[in-house]
């Protein structure tokens, strides 16, 4: 393998993108080792404090070979607050600032589709305002209900919308409702002409839905009933909870009486498998929209890929 040093390579920002224990994580981190470059994480819930084992945010990972590998945008905000996409553009080009100002490489790394869409395609639908009034009115809808309000309120973000969860549904909503009535404002995000390389993690199908129901089981067994509580405990509110959705939702509506243990571990199941499946349209929606996505496995290498793919920016 030809040597290569980060001063010899574009500044292009790596971008590792999958479904839900695909191991993006631990990809990155060997990435980021490789390229003398530091990790922005692109996950909506692990920005929050308290909120790990159900998140997956295992910060053991970042460790490799007696190396920390500095990462950045995880335990930002204190669970039970908000935090939108729109922050998270400002929070991204922040990071890349500082990362780039040391002359390192920076890796974006995670599987929130909004939140990887703004960046890539410096989504502009991220200024709408929020709509707390409308927000309080869709929480007490189901998810049925608010598919159908979904698709009677049309706009031209319709199509691009990322409905994989109860959170981005109500979102997508209170876009097009405020697309209805008015024009997109300018979003005043920091965005950079930046190129990107973004890689996706192709996981058979088989294997990925194995590795989702042994990494579930093994989290229930880790604690996640107990850090769920103690988040209930710390003041953050069941609503709340269950509107970041899959694990959280799920044990919340266990410790809330709202279901009993075995019917909550298999609806979360059921939930999570679906998850990785939305996470995957909409990947592929990305792709129709005009990004480059390389398939790739788990254990590739990075830089065998750039050494003998002519087709990656930096070969």
């Amino acid at each position: 393998m030809p040597e290569r040093t980060s001063e010899g390579m574009n500044n292009s920002v790596i971008v590792i993108l999958g479904p839900t224990a695909s191991g993006k994580t631990k990809l990155a981190v060997r990435w980021a080792k490789q390229l003398n470059a530091e990790i922005i994480s692109a996950d909506s819930r692990q920005v929050y404090c308290g909120m790990d084992i159900g998140t997956g945010k295992d910060l053991d990972e970042y460790r490799t070979d007696g190396q920390v590998i500095n990462h950045h945008l995880i335990d930002v905000v204190e669970a039970g607050e908000d935090y939108n996409v729109q922050r998270f553009q400002e929070d991204f080009w922040r990071a890349y600032r500082h990362i780039t100002n040391q002359k390192k490489r920076v890796i974006l790394c995670g599987g929130s589709g909004m939140y990887l869409q703004a960046v890539l395609q410096n989504f502009e639908f991220t200024a709408v305002p929020t709509n707390p009034p409308l927000r309080h009115e869709l929480d007490g809808e189901t998810d049925q209900n608010l598919r159908a309000i979904f698709e009677a309120t049309p706009s031209i973000y319709s199509a691009k919308a990322d409905t994989s969860t109860r959170k981005r549904l109500i979102r997508a909503i209170e876009i097009g409702v405020f697309l209805q009535h008015n024009s997109l404002p300018s979003p005043q995000n920091g965005a950079q002409k930046v190129e990107f390389e973004v890689f996706g993690i192709d996981v058979p199908l088989q294997i990925r839905r194995q590795k989702i129901s042994q990494r579930l089981h093994q989290r229930l067994q880790d604690g996640l009933i107990e850090e769920v509580q103690r988040l209930l405990n710390g003041g953050v509110l069941p609503e709340r909870l269950i509107f970041y959705g899959l694990e959280y939702k799920f044990v919340t509506q266990y410790l809330t009486g709202s279901l009993n243990y075995q019917t909550m571990a298999s609806q979360l199941e059921v939930a999570i498998h679906q998850f990785a499946k939305r996470q995957m349209t909409f990947f592929r929606s990305m792709e129709r929209n005009g990004l480059t996505i390389k398939w790739i496995s788990p254990d590739d290498d990075y830089l065998t890929l750039t050494t003998s793919t002519s087709n990656i920016s930096g070969a």
